[in-house]
């Protein structure tokens, strides 16, 4: 009689180097924010392989080929789970939950973003890795308070008894996404993570998306419009075709793949 298989532990040195972490360990405020900010900057937000038939598997030892051996990105699912998991090894507590996306809606979503609440001390703050180039560099406080993070500002307001992580847009406040401190179980975002990465009406199955956080400047890619955002300056320029994709995912988001690769998103959208 065999036993069952012993869990995967995460290769914490090996995370580190993925990110280019080399600062001091001890679940501290500023451990957190080191880190957080590492990965944010080093991980791009992708839905490749959504794109190429494969499935999205959030164990974490497929989290570790891919984004860790791999190096490639993900989304939200695989960041912050590979993120959760890390911080956990740290010594950080560290509640897992489901958010609605608000960005880009005025209906109603499903939860289907996976966010981050993690004590330090007595502090409880939101940390998220994994909202693309929208998202957090740094983790943010739930009290209301504005958090400047380079060119952008954040805060996370409560409306309507529920917590709604906000960024700043000239002088107004835009919804990115509303939760609750429900904690989540990992069969949640199993669910959560088939329909984002199966169902029809999802925009990763639709929609080629990479997108890469800097502390001077936002990347993203969709389909074929490339984008670099500064805060106060906006380029935007529409690539030619497949081979020109793949230039932009290997120079701008470090994403290589075969000369040969073609994605299959909606080219009308």
């Amino acid at each position: 009689m065999t036993g069952a298989a012993s869990p995967v532990a995460l290769d914490l040195a090996a995370y580190l180097r993925r990110i280019g972490h080399a600062g001091p360990l001890a679940p501290t405020r500023a451990t957190l924010e080191a880190v957080h900010l590492a990965h944010a900057t080093s991980i791009p937000f992708e839905n490749l392989d959504i794109l190429l038939g494969r499935p999205i598997r959030l164990d974490l030892a497929s989290l570790q080929a891919k984004l860790v051996a791999g190096r490639r990105g993900g989304y939200c699912f695989e960041q912050n789970a590979l993120f959760a998991a890390a911080l956990e090894q740290l010594g950080f507590g560290v509640t897992r939950l489901a958010a609605r996306v608000r960005l880009g809606t005025e209906r109603v979503l499903p939860r289907t973003h996976m966010t981050l609440l993690v004590k330090v001390g007595r502090a409880e703050l939101l940390a998220d890795v994994g909202f693309g180039a929208d998202g957090l560099l740094l983790p943010v406080s739930l009290d209301g308070a504005v958090a400047p993070q380079y060119a952008w500002s954040y805060r996370v307001a409560e409306v309507n008894g529920v917590h709604v992580l906000q960024t700043r847009r000239g002088r107004a406040w835009q919804d990115l996404y509303a939760f609750t401190r429900e904690p989540q179980l990992p069969v949640d975002y199993e669910i959560a993570n088939h329909y984002t990465s199966t169902h029809p009406a999802s925009r990763f199955t639709v929609a080629l998306t990479a997108q890469r956080l800097a502390t001077d400047v936002r990347r993203t890619l969709r389909n074929q419009v490339y984008t670099e955002d500064r805060g106060t300056d906006v380029k935007t320029r529409t690539l030619a075709g497949d081979k020109e994709i793949l230039a932009v995912l290997a120079t701008e988001f470090g994403l290589a793949f075969p000369p040969q690769t073609r994605f299959a998103y909606d080219r009308a959208d």
